[in-house]
């Protein structure tokens, strides 16, 4: 059986840019369980579609859910989970989208990995810096108090590190900053 390859008749990234009107980019949030990841991914999903600009937002919810139920919580398992983040991101970025991915990705070589896959020139990360304490205050699922007590094993910021990134595009505190003007700060970062 012959398989021919069909790239060379497929539609470029370019020619769904100009279609949509936009550049794909992947906007990364990074950091701990309640530091503001998703509450700045969904505002800032919010204003992109007042501005008319297509946006996707992945995160644990639609994609542990679905693409991603398979895997547990294993140092194996969550290299695969971000992995397939990434290789699912890739195909919205190069489809004109701009992608909001708002995982914690603990580590410095998850977040590079990822940047790899996606393309350093289309991928931003943005460490959503806010301190531990603050994040357990915030936290209604009681799952810091659960990693205190033992109940949950290798939950990051407790029994589990995370690396602080070495060079984010943007660092965000929301102990500090509104939601409004982390949106305003990353809407600066991209440039739309």
């Amino acid at each position: 059986m012959n398989i021919y390859p069909i790239f060379d008749r497929m539609l470029t990234r370019a020619d769904k840019e100009q279609l949509l009107g936009q550049r794909g980019m992947m906007i990364w949030f990074t950091g701990l369980s309640g530091s503001g990841k998703s509450t700045i991914a969904i505002a800032l999903e919010r204003e992109l579609q007042r501005r008319r600009l297509l946006c996707r937002i992945l995160d644990g919810d639609n994609i542990r859910s679905g693409i991603n139920s398979n895997l547990g919580f294993s140092p194996e398992d969550r290299v695969e989970n971000i992995r397939r983040i990434a290789e699912v991101g890739k195909l919205f970025v190069d489809t004109g989208i701009i992608t909001l991915a708002a995982f914690i990705s603990p580590t410095n070589e998850l977040r590079r990995m990822a940047a790899r896959i996606i393309g350093e020139q289309d991928f931003y990360e943005v460490y959503v810096s806010t301190p531990l304490e603050e994040c357990e205050r915030r936290d209604v699922k009681g799952l810091y108090a659960k990693a205190r007590r033992g109940e949950i094993r290798d939950f990051t910021g407790i029994s589990a590190p995370f690396e602080v990134p070495e060079h984010p595009a943007l660092s965000l505190d929301t102990s500090q900053l509104t939601v409004e003007e982390s949106v305003d700060r990353i809407l600066k970062l991209i440039n739309v």
